[in-house]
């Protein structure tokens, strides 16, 4: 008998304790809760965010093909007097063409880029297959451009300047109602 009373003082002195504690939690301020669970919180949005970031290979970036992946098989198939129906139907439609008097010539355009997980994109290399053909609509020459055969330019940054101002939504609704705005007024009819 006095084991199972013993048992009964332990159960009551664990009651006693876990209503003790949990009236602890109830009185803790909401900043002591806070800095108890920061850490937690903190951790676990670090471990939702990288995880967002992973693309499966465990790295934070990603190499692929914009435009045509030009095989050497299919440019292999690509031989001066075949015609331009049968390109089509090895290549596929092509990017770019160009008609010049009788002749003409379809552009292909491979580009193999290297994205990051935040967008950044980064041009590896470039290939433009040009395939060139005659008044017969039959291939007469080819060519293999890259990166080394082309030039880097500046992008123009001037604007062209135009008339008026600049501005908001907001500031073009007001100066039409008090009348400050040039193209808002009626134009003149006749002789006044």
């Amino acid at each position: 008998m006095p084991a199972a009373g013993g048992e009964g003082n332990r159960a009551r002195t664990g009651l006693r304790a876990y209503i003790r504690a949990v009236g602890e939690v109830k009185s803790m301020s909401l900043s002591a809760t806070a800095r108890r669970f920061a850490p937690l919180a903190l951790g676990l949005a670090l471990i939702t965010g990288l995880s967002a970031c992973d693309t499966g290979l465990g790295s934070l970036s990603s190499d692929r093909v914009q435009g045509y992946d030009l095989s050497p098989d299919g440019l292999a198939q690509i031989r001066p007097g075949q015609s331009q129906a049968l390109v089509t139907t090895v290549l596929g439609s092509p990017q770019f063409t160009n008609d010049f008097g009788g002749e003409s010539a379809y552009y292909y355009v491979s580009t193999h880029v290297n994205q990051t997980a935040f967008g950044w994109t980064t041009i590896k290399d470039r290939t433009v297959l040009a395939i060139y053909f005659d008044k017969n609509k039959k291939v007469k020459d080819r060519a293999i451009y890259s990166l080394k055969d082309g030039r880097v330019f500046e992008v123009e940054q001037r604007k062209t300047p135009s008339y008026g101002s600049d501005k908001t939504f907001i500031q073009s609704i007001v100066s039409s109602f008090n009348g400050t705005d040039p193209t808002s007024a009626s134009p003149k009819i006749g002789n006044n």
